[in-house]
């Protein structure tokens, strides 16, 4: 298991880069790590499973939502991260008020995303250094196992379907967690996850990153507010590293990034703050090229979403349509298409 004394350092770090939340290289950096353990009869024993799945069997007490991070469908569910109220909510539509969501879980600590495999959810506990997964089961979404000491503040989960593994992205380490699916149940019929391994880029330690994106061509990890510039990286062909593919500088003004996501010809980029940490650079921008973004040649289409003086977050797809997490506004969930590059029928949901 991790020896902690390596993240003392990083601590203070983490300090000084938090935020209330919620060029051609060929360097090569890994680490790798388990998080199952073998016993004495050399079988394999996975951290962190509950002695009985928990179903969390409660309505959601709010009528609006407290710092909105993420919104995502699953298994025709519509879960949201509402992040300052320490819960994931979960509902059957969008339409219906927020008190008639059920809450998933109240245990974490500014929690901002939420992934499935299909079968497995796993939310980030941001504030607790942890993961939580659940489980559909017979009763409802289940808790069935808490995966401890990932990294400093997990930030962001995603499911990499093409390799059956979920990401789960340490933002002050520079560690992107992968984590695997037992292949059959335990004898309850619930599936246990496990750490595979642990990827780490060493040029990120101590930045806050908030992101990143899967493409193609590579892994985009966005810039923060102290290192100002996007990094794109690709695992290694043995699948145990990272090799660190390109650089791209970002002009001073939008070195708080949170998310960015290609949509039609351009790269849709969500600002919280510029390099000295003030949100009111918060705003949405795109471009063709992430080459031109150090000269300040972008384009601002936050106007575009008919809101202002918030904090746009991260940006989802859901069957066509686009959705956007947004805070410090009362428009906490909004709406939108694109089409042709054009930005059409923006609509405030919540």
């Amino acid at each position: 298991m991790r020896n902690l004394k390596k993240y003392t350092a990083g601590v203070i770090i983490a300090i000084a880069v938090m935020l209330p939340a919620c060029a051609e290289k060929n360097e090569q950096q890994t680490i790798i790590e388990k998080s199952i353990s073998e016993d004495s009869a050399g079988e394999i024993s996975y951290q962190g499973m509950l002695p009985e799945p928990i179903v969390f069997e409660q309505k959601n007490t709010y009528d609006t939502l407290n710092v909105s991070t993420y919104i995502t469908r699953i298994d025709n569910t519509y879960f949201i991260a509402d992040c300052y109220h320490d819960q994931i909510i979960y509902h059957d539509n969008i339409t219906d008020p927020l008190n008639q969501w059920d809450v998933l879980t109240n245990e974490v600590h500014y929690a901002h995303t939420v992934a499935s495999d299909g079968m497995m959810l796993v939310v980030d506990d941001t504030e607790n250094n942890r993961l939580m997964v659940f489980q559909k089961t017979d009763e409802g979404y289940a808790h069935t196992q808490t995966l401890e000491n990932i990294g400093m503040r997990p930030h962001y989960v995603q499911y990499d379907e093409k390799n059956q593994v979920f990401m789960a992205w340490s933002s002050i380490t520079g560690e992107m967690y992968l984590i695997k699916r037992a292949t059959e149940p335990e004898q309850n019929g619930i599936y246990p996850l496990y750490v595979d391994k642990v990827l780490k880029i060493d040029e990120l330690y101590g930045v806050y990153v908030r992101s990143f994106t899967v493409m193609e061509d590579g892994i985009y990890f966005v810039s923060g507010h102290n290192n100002q510039k996007i990094i794109k990286a690709a695992v290694n062909d043995t699948g145990d590293g990272f090799d660190l593919v390109a650089e791209y500088s970002v002009a001073d003004e939008i070195a708080g990034m949170v998310q960015l996501t290609k949509i039609g010809d351009f790269y849709y980029i969500t600002i919280s703050t510029d390099n000295q940490e003030n949100q009111d650079f918060a705003t949405i921008i795109r471009t063709r090229n992430l080459e031109e973004l150090a000269g300040g040649r972008y384009e601002d289409v936050y106007d575009q979403f008919g809101v202002s003086g918030g904090t746009p977050y991260y940006i989802t797809e859901i069957e066509g349509r686009y959705y956007m997490a947004h805070h410090r506004t009362g428009e906490n969930i909004i709406a939108f298409d694109i089409n042709n590059n054009e930005i059409e029928n923006v609509e405030i949901i919540y």
